[in-house]
């Protein structure tokens, strides 16, 4: 019942201060909204980000040739550049390579400024056609809209058989794919017919998507290969956690492959999908207490002005304070209650800033069109952190109202 009565006389001393309280719980409700907002933007982007790495393929890592020259230690001598990985080794890898569950495909890149026609309609030369096997569309995350995949047999015999992506589509067959199939496209001087293709996928940092087509591994490689062609190998993991353990199984297989002796360097290198999405995530972290930062500088202040309005009530609240003392309160009960009117305004000042946080966060979402988390640890954090500073910014005040004599309190005019 005691904690009853205090909290409402914390609110009705409150609404006796309302203009004061009011201007406090305005400060602390934008340090609480700077704090929430902000970990919560930062979530929902790393959110999206993450949805968005897995349906590009996060479970899965390409392995390349070194590209960069290597200084040695002896002298600072550069040694020769990693040689190409050739089709005959990429085959071999794909073949040797076992890891439960785990799929291999191996492309050739052909020409990124190639020209796509449909009887009066024609690209852009800025198409990218690629040479791709049957596991290519699974391991890369890309999805038939219509149509089919290569087989097999069509990828070993090079047939004139083409996939195109989503662009393509709209620009040819007025973005009717089921209208694409069994049609007959000019790519260059070569006609193929489209067997399959692709729903829209995205743009990633090495160009659009969506704006290639493919065609069978083999027939790339009579048309674009030569002595010094180099073959990508991209390997899909069934469990993304297993990732580390498939990327040594690969490493081990690959030294197997490229004939490395046991005290060679490896001449190739591994690059993971979610690569760029760890940097980011470190990079966020730093974010993350600099907004922290932020937060507790506006919570400060907000601290320092409510410690002054609670020193300004309890000089106005005097004779009321030895008044209670003389029917019986101890100093216990005047700290509690000098102590809960500060925490009170804390509260509903952390309330309204968790509101704005929310609507911040919600807005970052919609302008990113992903899917907005309710920030239920950043909300926690919010009203443990008001708690906190209710209790610093009010101590003193609640301490020299509870130590006031009675007799002198009294007298106060």
């Amino acid at each position: 019942m005691q904690v009853l009565e205090n909290i409402i006389e914390a609110f009705n001393s409150v609404r006796a201060n309302l203009l004061r309280s009011i201007l406090t719980l305005v400060i602390i409700a934008v340090g609480i909204a700077c704090l929430v907002g902000m970990l919560t933007a930062i979530d929902t982007i790393l959110y999206s980000m993450s949805n968005n790495f897995n349906r590009l393929g996060a479970n899965s890592f390409k392995v390349h040739r070194q590209w960069n020259n290597i200084k040695s230690n002896q002298k600072g001598r550069q040694r020769k550049r990693a040689a190409e990985i050739s089709f005959s080794e990429a085959v071999d890898f794909s073949e040797k390579y076992k890891y439960g569950g785990s799929r291999v495909s191996v492309d050739s890149y052909c020409t990124g400024n190639a020209v796509v026609k449909y009887g009066d309609e024609k690209s852009n030369p800025t198409v990218r056609l690629v040479g791709v096997d049957e596991n290519y569309l699974y391991v890369s995350a890309y999805e038939l809209s219509a149509g089919r995949n290569f087989s097999p047999n069509e990828v070993q015999s090079g047939t004139n058989r083409v996939i195109i992506g989503k662009e393509i589509v709209k620009m040819l067959f007025d973005d009717k794919p089921e209208k694409s199939i069994g049609k007959t496209i000019s790519i260059g001087n070569g006609k193929y017919k489209v067997i399959g293709a692709l729903k829209q996928k995205g743009n990633s940092s090495g160009g659009g998507n969506d704006r290639r087509v493919f065609i069978p591994l083999m027939k790339a490689k009579m048309l674009y290969g030569h002595s010094k062609k180099n073959y990508n190998i991209t390997v899909s993991v069934a469990d993304a956690t297993k990732i580390d353990d498939a990327v040594s199984v690969a490493i081990g297989t690959m030294r197997g492959v490229r004939k490395l002796k046991a005290i060679d360097e490896n001449d190739f290198r591994i690059q993971k999908s979610d690569g760029i999405l760890e940097q980011l995530k470190d990079m966020t972290t730093e974010l993350r207490l600099i907004t922290i930062a932020i937060a507790c500088m506006t919570l400060l202040g907000a601290a320092i002005g409510l410690m002054n309005i609670m020193l300004v009530t309890v000089t106005e609240r005097t004779k009321e304070i030895g008044v209670r003392k003389a029917l019986g309160a101890t100093r216990t009960n005047i700290l509690t209650q000098f102590l809960a009117e500060a925490v009170m305004i804390c509260q509903l000042g952390g309330l309204v800033g968790i509101v704005l946080g929310i609507i911040v966060g919600f807005g970052v979402a919609a302008g990113i069109k992903g899917q907005f988390i309710i920030p239920w640890q950043w909300m926690i954090l919010a009203m443990f952190v008001c708690l906190i500073v209710g209790v610093l910014s009010g101590l003193y005040p609640a301490l020299k109202a509870a130590r006031l004599d009675p007799i002198e309190s009294l007298r106060h005019e």
